[in-house]
């Protein structure tokens, strides 16, 4: 009987838990697939901390190589240094993680070559119809396998992303990071190093059962040992990595959370300075302040919907210098449009040691409204919930309405984007208003009608 990998093959990536979902004889048949549908005769492999990578990106190379691909070990590696090999080699690449979710998980992000994105659109449909062909009747296999050889990236991951932001003339700062013991603390290490910097390093074991917190430093609960380690040590910041490393979140010198829209027009006024007149992408949940800051230092915003296949289309459309999300996800021209949590906590440390003064106030300019966060309502019906929504403001007074993605409500002082989840019964709310009281206030109508029963 064929595999079912309805439950593991999602918008844009596998993700599911091991061995109960998928194992090395589905990641071998994944490996061929890939192969098959990228058309590559060569392929780069890397894969996090957890204890059934090694295996399941092993099966993968084997089910590769069967088919006559030569195949590149990179061996432990987060998330944008795979992309990193993937771009630097100029070949297909695949990473074996699940980021943030807990230890029982594991998944594989996909690119083509120079690091372009594989999602359900653009090959991991045919991929996942030939696993199900396949493991009903078996793969095929080349006449002459491909090989499979290791390869050392890390020390060149460092020195390109060194290359991209001069940090060798900064004052000292001290800077607190918390790899969750994710694959943070194997890239730090070698890229910070060296610099005019006191790492002061937290859970940089690697470790994918995750015993200190879970590797997601959008969750609040997970940041509290690093923001009181900021106080403690009076450091200059604290930078949070996920699981994989791809996204950073920064804390100020009181250990106050810095939003990742604050972040975003930070790197992209620094990245406006390099190319001036450049387009910036932000998705439709950053903060107003992005395009505004995009637009005084003479560059154009571009608004997108949610998610990373969204933001890479429109850089590559648009030839975007940089793209950030309200995830702390931040993508870069100069790192094949892919995203880098690393690249980004290097402008922060550039930027904050280039002057005299605090992150708090450094990032003040870029913080200029207030928000509620990412509020999450489970439902029983998303399209109820929202129509209803959709109804109380619609035709409202300076009100207008849009459904890029998602419901977004914008009037002069305000505005909120509700989205339904692609995975749970929940609605999603974020709200931006000019004060803390319009904010709330806004927050409580809407959620009002969210959490309403008909």
């Amino acid at each position: 009987m064929a595999a079912d990998l309805s439950q593991i093959v999602k918008a844009y990536d596998v993700r599911g838990v091991v061995p109960d979902q998928w194992d090395e004889g589905l990641a071998e048949l994944f490996g061929a697939a890939f192969v098959r549908v990228t058309g590559a005769d060569a392929i780069v492999v890397g894969h996090d901390m957890r204890p059934s990578s090694p295996g399941l990106s092993g099966a993968f190379a084997r089910g590769a190589a069967r088919l006559g691909c030569d195949v590149t070990l990179i061996g432990l590696c987060s998330t944008d240094q795979l992309y990193f090999a993937s771009g630097q080699l100029n070949l297909p690449g695949a990473m074996f993680t699940a980021s943030h979710n807990p230890a029982q998980y594991n998944g594989i992000k996909m690119c083509r070559a120079g690091a372009a994105p594989v999602g359900q659109d653009t090959g991991l449909a045919e991929i996942r119809t030939l696993v199900e062909q396949w493991s009903e009747q078996g793969a095929p296999e080349a006449a002459a396998p491909g090989t499979v050889t290791e390869r050392e990236t890390l020390g060149d991951y460092a020195t390109y992303l060194r290359s991209l932001v001069d940090l060798t003339a900064i004052r000292p700062l001290k800077v607190v990071v918390d790899a969750g013991n994710g694959m943070g603390g194997h890239t730090v290490p070698t890229v910070l190093g060296g610099l005019p910097l006191d790492v002061v390093p937290m859970y940089f074991e690697l470790d994918g059962t995750f015993p200190n917190h879970e590797a997601n430093p959008l969750d609040p609960k997970n940041i509290v040992d690093l923001q009181a380690r900021v106080r403690a040590e009076g450091a200059d910041l604290g930078l949070a990595f996920d699981g994989d490393a791809d996204r950073c979140f920064v804390v100020d010198e009181r250990g106050e959370p810095v939003s990742p829209s604050a972040i975003t027009a930070l790197v992209a006024a620094r990245e406006l300075a390099k190319h001036p007149g450049g387009t910036v992408i932000h998705n439709l949940i950053t903060s107003w302040s992005v395009p505004e800051v995009v637009r005084e230092n003479g560059g154009t915003p571009v608004r997108t919907r949610v998610g990373h296949s969204f933001i890479k289309e429109e850089m590559a459309r648009t030839g975007a210098i940089f793209g950030g999300e309200h995830s702390a996800h931040y993508y870069f021209k100069d790192f094949w449009n892919a995203d880098t949590g690393m690249l980004a906590a290097l402008h922060v440390l550039a930027a904050l040691g280039g002057q005299e003064g605090t992150l708090s106030e450094l990032v003040s300019a870029y913080d200029r409204y207030a928000s509620s966060g990412e509020i999450n309502s489970t439902v029983a019906d998303q399209t109820a919930r929202m129509a209803a929504v959709k109804a109380a403001y619609e035709g409202a007074d300076g009100v207008t309405l849009d459904e890029l993605d998602g419901l977004t409500v914008t009037a002069e002082d305000w505005w909120f984007n509700l989205r339904a989840s692609n995975t749970e019964p929940l609605l999603r709310l974020n709200v931006e208003a000019r004060d803390e009281a319009t904010a709330a206030k806004l927050r409580d109508e809407v959620l009002a009608l969210v959490r309403a029963t008909d």
